[in-house]
């Protein structure tokens, strides 16, 4: 777009970070099925925050003086570069490596499965932990074909934690608490968050005192 401002530019780099922060929400909600989506969202739109970032060497002629050292710590960072490579997957061969461990604290059978509120009709089974981390019924269709039918499972019964399997132990220089995706996810956003402010600082700070 011709003529943007400094302004619009960072602007629009906080609202693509908004948007990866919503992945991350949906990441962690425990819901299979926003699961997915929004390691997709935080994986793609967290990229997206760098490249809408880089749009201010067009409006600041010292863009590159201050996101050089930004830029050679990402290329070093063994987590930001994995999740570069995942980004490219993702976006070219559809790819999400998820593994998913799976605990169970205690299950009574079939007093506990009452608490999960009656079964969907033509419900024929029950897991916990399937591709997605996700728990709840296998039903029946009238075509004869099996769906799943999700439903969250309570805390005190067990659940399932989603990784990223070959993701890297290790983000500036400190370890990880683990490669779980919401453990990785955070410190995604916690990282690009501060690159964005610290752009809002140098750029917009600058033009307010002009």
């Amino acid at each position: 777009m011709a003529n943007r401002t400094t302004g619009d530019i960072l602007h629009s780099a906080r609202q693509t970070l908004t948007t990866m922060e919503k992945g991350l929400a949906d990441l962690s909600s425990g819901d299979p099925n926003r699961r997915v989506a929004g390691l997709h969202n935080l994986v793609v739109f967290g990229r997206a925050v760098t490249n809408v970032l880089q749009n201010l060497r067009s409006t600041e002629p010292d863009f590159d003086a201050w996101y050089a050292p930004h830029r050679a710590e990402m290329e070093g960072d063994p987590l930001l570069k994995y999740l570069y490579t995942l980004r490219s997957e993702i976006l070219k061969e559809g790819i999400l490596p998820l593994a998913v461990s799976t605990h169970i604290r205690q299950l009574r059978f079939p007093e506990d499965l009452a608490r999960l509120g009656p079964p969907p009709p033509n419900a024929k089974g029950f897991f916990i932990g399937d591709s997605i981390g996700g728990s709840g019924w296998e039903v029946e269709l009238a075509d004869g074909r099996t769906e799943k039918y999700y439903a969250r499972l309570p805390a005190d019964i067990g659940g399932a934690t989603v990784h990223l399997p070959d993701a890297p132990a290790t983000h500036m220089g400190r370890p990880l608490k683990g490669n779980d995706v919401t453990t990785i996810g955070g410190a995604y956003v916690a990282y690009l968050r501060k690159l964005v402010m610290d752009a809002e600082h140098r750029f917009a700070q600058r033009k307010a005192e002009d």
